[in-house]
């Protein structure tokens, strides 16, 4: 079978050529870089190479029907599978699918990759380096304090008025004082936001609060004891009924706890450095128009979680194998309140995702 992704991978490398505006596309497939880095050439599909070095990769990968080397059959069906990618890879330059934004995103990925990323390693930081910056970053490698917020919403409609909404909340918060067992069933038929569904459970939360909770209901929560249920209160989207089913301590890691977290995010940290020079040497002497007005009149709706600028890094993967990981397995307390770690969170998204 055909891989598409070979495919990808030389728009990918056509579209790396073609970043020097000196260099055309088709230019770009034959430039004499790309010729000497080929081996010797085995075969040519409308003046496209395949060589001898993509054979080897290609031939490696096949297992052998029999013995430990491969036969001539075998070698001429992966010569074969290579001359067809080579077909379907300038059938799709021909429907300009390097044009395409999930393939540009790859190429822009591989570009980083190599020119910008490729330069950070491990072994550029030493437990000296580390421990420093733990030392003055130690409140980043916190995982805060807690409490699990159970929530029951009435919200304020036409058909049920401010007076009324909140008498229905109180009518439900007295009988969860009745019967504090009975909160999960009372939000599964009640209330009217997306935790719902499971009993009205939001999960743990921190004090930072959680996307698309109204800070209010995490205020309330933290003023709680563990297992209290709220007074009815109102919050824009209506009137509330909040219990503290259970709280997480805050707890402080060690270095030696926290050796992987701090490595993630000075490499990080490096390569977001990296990055923003790059970007910028790019920008000098490019001609960039933006039409604000246009922009500003694009409507968006979007219920994902906003992109949080260091979050994440284009095209940024581990950079090296056997890269030592942060904390052991422990839900979800474990990565609260962490260093963010290149694992593509802004776009493009990464090639290979981090630990």
């Amino acid at each position: 079978m055909i891989s598409m992704r070979s495919v990808l991978l030389s728009l990918c490398l056509l579209g790396l050529a073609a970043c020097d505006g000196s260099v055309g596309a088709k230019d770009a497939a034959v430039s004499p870089e790309a010729k000497a880095d080929v081996g010797e050439t085995l075969a040519s599909v409308n003046g496209e190479v395949v060589g001898s070095k993509e054979f080897e990769q290609a031939a490696a990968r096949k297992a052998p029907a029999s013995g430990d080397a491969l036969s001539a059959e075998e070698k001429k069906e992966v010569l074969d599978s290579l001359v067809e990618e080579k077909l379907l890879y300038a059938e799709a330059l021909r429907k300009h699918l390097d044009r395409d934004p999930k393939v540009q995103k790859v190429m822009v990925n591989t570009l980083l990759r190599e020119d910008v990323y490729s330069t950070v390693k491990n072994g550029d930081f030493n437990d000296e380096m580390l421990q420093t910056y733990y030392e003055e970053h130690k409140s980043e490698f916190v995982v805060p304090e807690k409490v699990q917020i159970k929530r029951i919403l009435i919200k304020v409609t036409e058909a049920r008025p401010d007076d009324a909404a909140k008498l229905e909340a109180e009518r439900i918060r007295g009988e969860i004082v009745k019967t504090p067992d009975s909160f999960k069933d009372l939000a599964a038929k009640f209330s009217e936001d997306p935790y719902k569904r499971r009993g009205g459970d939001v999960g743990f939360v921190s004090k930072e609060g959680k996307p698309g909770l109204d800070a209010a209901i995490v205020d309330k929560a933290f003023s709680l004891e563990t297992g209290a249920v709220s007074d009815v209160f109102k919050t824009t989207d209506g009137y509330n009924v909040v219990q503290v089913a259970a709280r997480r301590e805050q707890v402080e890691r060690t270095f030696q706890q926290m050796k992987g977290s701090v490595l993630r995010k000075v490499k990080n940290d490096k390569m977001k450095e990296l990055y923003d020079g790059y970007v910028a040497k790019l920008k000098t002497g490019a001609t960039i128009q933006i039409d604000e007005t246009k922009v500003a009149a694009v409507e968006i709706k979007n219920s994902r979680r906003p992109f949080t600028p260091g979050g994440g890094l284009p095209g940024a993967g581990e950079g090296e194998e056997g890269e030592e990981g942060g904390l052991e397995a422990g839900g979800e307390d474990e990565g609260a309140g962490m260093p963010a770690v290149p694992a593509g969170a802004g776009t493009p998204p990464p090639v290979a995702p981090s630990n």
